[in-house]
């Protein structure tokens, strides 16, 4: 194996009063990840293009080198879960939300308090699949709030979801629920947002008395009784292919991208939401995708030039203001598959590259069009401090005192955090130009 790509979704951030004025990044213990950065190089990434705020699919498929049209995000989340797609299948990302009503149209949480458990998603899709509509459809609980909709035959998507949070431009969470909308004039595009009108609200009749939601609300819950959309796809991705890379991946994004992508994917169950603690989810999803990662670069390291590690969990304290658990959640990481790939990586010369899909500031609460750090660990010297030498005088020549600093005392150290990778000798790079920059190749 040559090299190792790991992404760490949502990292970059901004400083915050919870931590003292730093970042959860700068916040962090990370001696793993510092032993790397001071063994390598760091530089800061626009994943996409400055001013520019990414969504998560734009963002990988342009660090792949990929163009934007390229893709979806509802064709690429499908084709990460076991749906079968034929040319003209609508695909698009769902999120179980709560609004207070269809008239009102105000959001209340867009992903329904994060306490949805797995098999209330599961019970909640049943009904929906049951929904009448002049075509056929499917609809597919993913993990917690997230889901996929399809609608089956000759759509378009030349059309805008009912997800405002993510229009262009926008940097916080949306009030309102959003419209669909025609981008163009054809017959058939405004067909198709009529029957996604139709569908989403008959989907909020069903949802809104469904006995799961009637029993979440008795306990104090947010209903779970809307569905935003967004990323509308009818096109298959035209992806470039990564045939000599390895993939563990285990969201559906991360592994449509990489099945399109022609990857070797290495995958597991993520644990199921029993409880109303999404984030004891999470570190349970964390440190399984952590362990199953290092299982799989221990045994398939000589099968594949490269691997791309997508580290999903990292992301979603920022959306809700928590960059406490954020850092938490980082020196998990580091403790972990930091740890492993420090001990791992240096006697292979295997090089590692640290980077992120996109900022998710946690005060923001959503994307943001900010720079992500990048790490490259590429085995160099590391530096050294300058030696501290006095001087005193004599009638003809300066004498030099040596420092009595202990070797290890002389080796300077890195911190991987964004204030230290915008002075790094990589630079600013855009994300289509890292893979040059850092010597990775297809």
């Amino acid at each position: 194996m040559k090299g190792i790509l790991v992404i760490l979704d949502g990292i970059g951030d901004l400083p915050c009063r919870q931590l003292d004025g730093k970042t959860p990044l700068e916040a962090a213990n990370t001696p793993n990840l510092d032993f790397l950065a001071t063994r390598g190089e760091m530089g800061y990434m626009y994943p996409v293009r400055p001013g520019f705020i990414p969504e998560s699919d734009e963002a990988v498929i342009s660090i792949f080198g990929n163009e934007l049209i390229d893709s979806t995000q509802g064709q690429l989340e499908a084709r990460g879960t076991d749906i079968k797609l034929t040319r003209g299948d609508l695909a698009l990302r769902a999120n179980f939300a709560t609004i207070d009503s269809l008239k009102e149209g105000n959001i209340i949480d867009r992903r329904a308090g994060r306490t949805l458990t797995t098999a209330e998603a599961e019970e909640l899709s049943r009904a929906l699949n049951k929904i009448k509509i002049p075509c056929k459809f499917v609809f597919k609980p993913t993990i917690q709030h997230r889901g996929v909709l399809i609608f089956r035959g000759g759509f378009s998507d030349n059309i805008t979801g009912n997800d405002s949070t993510y229009s262009k431009g926008v940097a916080k969470e949306a009030e309102k629920i959003g419209a669909f909308e025609v981008l163009d004039e054809e017959e058939n595009t405004q067909y198709t947002v009529n029957i996604l009108r139709e569908f989403v609200n008959k989907a909020f009749e069903v949802l809104d008395t469904h006995p799961v939601n009637e029993e979440r609300k008795r306990k104090g819950l947010l209903p779970a009784n809307y569905l935003l959309l967004r990323g509308a796809g009818i096109e298959p991705p035209k992806l470039k292919f990564y045939k000599k890379w390895l993939s563990v991946a285990y969201m559906p994004l991360e592994l449509g991208f990489s099945k399109v992508s022609g990857m070797n994917i290495f995958s597991f169950d993520y644990p199921k939401l029993k409880s109303l603690d999404s984030y004891e989810n999470l570190r349970d999803g964390l440190k399984k995708a952590c362990h199953f990662s290092i299982k799989v670069l221990k045994k398939n390291h000589k099968n594949a030039d490269y691997a791309y590690v997508h580290i999903k969990e990292t992301n979603l304290p920022g959306y809700d203001n928590k960059p406490i658990e954020k850092k938490h959640m980082i020196e998990y990481v580091d403790k972990t598959l930091f740890k492993f790939l420090r001990e791992f990586a240096p006697p292979r010369r295997i090089k590692i590259v640290v980077t992120s899909n996109h900022s998710t500031p946690s005060k923001l609460k959503a994307h943001s069009s900010d720079p992500v750090p990048v790490l490259l660990y590429n085995d160099k010297p590391p530096g050294r401090r300058k030696r501290i030498t006095t001087f005193f005088k004599t009638a003809s020549r300066k004498i030099p005192l040596r420092s009595r600093k202990k070797p290890d005392e002389e080796t300077k150290g890195e911190k991987f955090c964004e204030k230290n990778a915008r002075k790094g000798g990589l630079g600013m790079i855009m994300g289509k130009e890292l893979f040059e920059k850092v010597g990775f190749l297809r």
